[in-house]
């Protein structure tokens, strides 16, 4: 499949607004994702688990499926750097519905949400956040979706939830702290399944302004080896983020995933 186009236009990046617009809604080749294509383009969409609610003023798109109407969001890659690397056609996702996913700078609550629709209510997400203020809007994401766990504790210290969050499936991080990879190693320890991944979003110059990007992305893939880490992929999230890539990896690889 070749990478879809993004038309952004505002907040909500898909001109037309709720059920404005003809779009024929398919399923992305990532299960629990989907396109929205129009004559404006092809933008990403999550189906929406609180209809009739925006988290971030994403604009909604109202579908009808038979005889029932489904709602999906539109998924803008400006706020979102997971939205960013499958719009740059990343090859591995393995969050998908059912996933149990521990999500590492939660912020907001922006990415988390559309994290929450595709792990569906049979997954979960443990949403982890610093901020305080960042806090209290997660908390209010929360509060309509019963599959998000918000935590609001620094991920460099794992232990302090360790009562709280159970073995995950994948690990999403984005922190943009200089000890990144050492932040997902430690969470990894404690709750990651073997046979699970990372997926980190690394910002360069958070790391090492005076290196160049690439150097700096070969770095924290060898942080992650020496933490039994096996890098899978690494993508670039240019042109929406400078300097960014996002990195999957594979932890703890038994032998039929070698």
């Amino acid at each position: 499949m070749g990478r879809p186009e993004f038309t952004p236009r505002g907040r909500g990046g898909f001109r037309g607004g709720r059920g404005g617009g003809k779009v024929v809604v398919e399923p992305h080749r990532f299960e629990g994702v989907f396109l929205g294509k129009s004559k404006d383009g092809d933008i990403l969409l999550t189906k929406n688990m609180v209809p009739g609610v925006s988290v971030y003023k994403e604009k909604l798109v109202v579908i009808e499926e038979g005889d029932k109407k489904v709602e999906y969001r539109t998924w803008n890659p400006f706020r979102s750097k997971l939205g960013t690397a499958i719009g740059n056609g990343i090859n591995n996702m393995p969050i998908k519905p059912g996933s149990k996913v521990l999500y590492l700078g939660a912020a907001s609550g922006t990415t988390v949400s559309h994290v929450s629709d595709i792990v569906g209510e049979e997954g979960l997400v443990y949403a982890v956040e610093f901020s305080p203020r960042s806090g209290r809007d997660l908390l209010n994401v929360a509060r309509s979706r019963p599959n998000i766990i918000p935590i609001l504790e620094d991920a460099r210290h794992p232990h302090k939830y360790r009562m709280l969050v159970g073995m995950v499936d994948v690990i999403f991080a984005d922190v943009a702290q200089p000890d990144q990879a050492r932040i997902v190693a430690l969470n990894a320890h404690s709750f990651l399944k073997n046979d699970g991944f990372a997926v980190m979003s690394i910002k360069a110059n958070c790391i090492d302004s005076t290196a160049p990007p690439e150097q700096v992305y070969k770095a924290e893939l060898e942080k992650l080896k020496q933490e039994l880490f096996r890098p899978r992929e690494q993508i670039s999230l240019e042109p929406y983020e400078r300097d960014h890539a996002v990195v999957v990896a594979l932890y703890r690889a038994s032998a039929k995933k070698e």
